[in-house]
């Protein structure tokens, strides 16, 4: 499995916006082939900086299926504008050091 990760700083005041538009773009990204999963976690210390996890099977799942799409395009066009600056993605392998978390009784 590959992990997308991409910090997102979103313009100020437009949190709930981009909240809603990556909702509706939600259904864009997990028609891809070899899409596992995807989350968005807002910042607790920032409050228009977003973590966003995309779990690929393959890399080329997501360079060459997701963004060769045309569900791409749709993509962008309800995402990019609210990026400032626009993100480093970067792609990530398997854990080399991993440890469990701990049993909670």
């Amino acid at each position: 499995m590959i992990l997308e990760a991409a910090l997102l700083m979103v313009r100020p005041g437009q949190e709930q916006d981009f909240e809603r538009a990556m909702s509706d773009a939600r259904p864009l990204i997990a028609a891809t082939p070899g899409f596992r999963g995807l989350e968005l976690r807002p910042c607790l210390e920032v409050a228009n900086r977003y973590l966003l996890l995309v779990q690929w099977e393959r890399l080329e799942d997501h360079t060459e299926g997701f963004r060769g799409s045309d569900r791409y395009a749709r993509w962008k066009a309800l995402l990019h504008h609210f990026y400032d600056p626009f993100p480093l993605v970067e792609h990530f392998a398997e854990p080399v050091v991993t440890a469990p978390s701990p049993i909670q009784t």
